[in-house]
């Protein structure tokens, strides 16, 4: 009951938030255009109580299900007048403004929180301040074909002496689609390779990974926090809290570069050692194709690593910013992805989270520990608030956007009727993918699972 409640509450308050925001763009930018705003109205249904300030009345309603700004004129089927506060009668690029700016308020909170998160409590890898000391390379790689093997410690890495993990990735990065100078250092001697640094990703989702590149992430060996159920690592013994000491007689720091490993293999079989313990085990696991993180297969045995060794730290006003503009960026691809991949039917819609799917997010963020959980999911939901208010769908801000685009074209307003139409068919498909989602949410929470004696 008290996770129960615990999610409901929080879900209101952060929907609540998102709503207010979104709703306030919209009402801030109708003002500056002079369009009469009647209502500015948190929920729907009857009104529970506000204040009415010259023509608006702010309000809070009984359903706690979004909100809305009424603007004078704005819904098909209303009377036309010459009254200049209605919102035809503004010029359409004015109109394309106010229908934009709820999203880019949304988009604007997004950087604003995670901006005060960075400035505040900002999270980072200790190794990425460390020396590039390579735990693997990936056979047939870009590095691998440069020359570099596991054990290499880069001494140079192009204008960079002594360089750490950050400062290889940076210099990686600009200097895609170039070769870069590297000098490592192997079996007491340095050695002078050069290295170059394709630009197959077009900078969006560049990792050194993809070069194959993998550094030495903790100074032990991999942990096991977590063995999944019906897997090569549970079938084979491997438990929570074993260490691994090797893996085919080569020792690895980070369960990415055990991937890694796998993938060069073609998932043969494998002799691990691990203490169990205080007890070396040996094992014989032979990895299967599972999905990754991104729903693509891979060679796998199916637990998952401890965390490397993390610290906090507080970045100034700027850094903090560029980092939450590169956070938010990603994260919009990533939105931009999975829609994409849900209409063209990669994806199954069952994947998606409904009020109550976002609500068990909200209420498990709410009773970890710190503010930065919540504050990551209250960024990532208002960043998903924003773009899907921004797709071209009658009733949605994008739907709104399009009309007056086309309006624009044609040089002419279209048909009411074909408006109408639109927008009740559009109001209809909406419900039914929103009751199919919460029907999917309910399904998920397994309330209705029967089982036989």
């Amino acid at each position: 009951m008290h996770t129960f409640l615990v999610s409901i509450v929080s879900v209101l308050v952060v929907l609540g938030i998102m709503v207010i925001v979104h709703e306030f763009g919209h009402f801030a930018a109708a003002k500056l255009f002079g369009v009469r705003v009647e209502a500015f109205s948190i929920g729907f249904g009857p009104r529970l109580f506000g204040v009415k300030i010259g023509d608006t009345d702010y309000k809070v309603c009984a359903l706690p299900l979004g909100g809305y700004v009424k603007m004078t004129g704005e819904n098909p089927g209303e009377a036309v007048s010459d009254d200049p506060g209605e919102f035809t009668r503004h010029p359409r690029w004015q109109r394309v403004i106010i229908g934009f700016a709820g999203p880019a308020a949304n988009f604007l909170l997004a950087l604003a929180l995670m901006t005060g998160l960075l400035m505040f409590h900002h999270e980072m890898y200790v190794y990425f301040d460390q020396p590039a000391v390579l735990d693997w390379v990936s056979t047939g790689s870009v590095a691998a074909r440069a020359g570099l093997q596991p054990g290499d410690r880069i001494e140079r890495f192009d204008s960079v002496d002594q360089p750490t993990w950050k400062d290889v990735e940076i210099r990686a990065q600009v200097n895609l689609n170039h070769s870069v100078p590297v000098t490592v250092a192997r079996g007491g001697q340095n050695l002078n390779l050069t290295l170059p640094v394709p630009d197959s990703t077009k900078g969006e989702d560049f990792s050194l990974a993809k070069i194959g590149l993998y550094p030495v992430e903790q100074p032990g060996p991999i942990q096991v926090e977590m063995v999944g159920d019906n897997t090569p690592a549970s079938q084979a013994g491997l438990d929570r809290g074993d260490l691994f000491q090797s893996v085919d007689g080569r020792v690895f720091h980070s369960t990415e570069s055990l991937v890694a490993y796998m993938q060069s293999r073609d998932g043969a079989p494998m002799t691990v050692v691990v203490d169990h313990k205080g007890v070396d085990r040996t094992l014989r696991i032979a990895p299967t194709e599972l999905d990754d993180a991104q729903g693509k297969k891979a060679w796998r045995i199916g637990f998952t690593g401890t965390e490397p060794p993390y610290r906090v730290e507080q970045l100034p006003l700027l850094a903090a910013m560029a980092e939450s503009f590169r956070f938010n960026r990603a994260n919009s691809l990533l939105i931009l992805e999975v829609l994409e991949r849900v209409v063209t039917h990669r994806m199954s819609v069952d994947t998606l989270s409904g009020p109550i799917g976002i609500a068990k997010q909200t209420g498990m963020a709410v009773e970890m520990q710190g503010w930065q959980p919540i504050l990551q999911l209250m960024t990532v939901i208002s960043l998903n608030l924003g773009i899907l208010n921004l797709m071209p769908f009658p009733i949605l801000d994008g739907g709104l956007i399009l009309f007056l685009i086309v309006e624009s074209i044609l040089r002419r307003d279209v048909d009411m009727a074909i408006k109408e139409r639109m927008y009740q068919v559009a109001f209809i498909l909406i419900l039914v993918f929103a009751a199919y989602v919460i029907f999917n949410d309910i399904a998920k929470l397994q309330l209705f699972n029967f089982h036989r004696p």
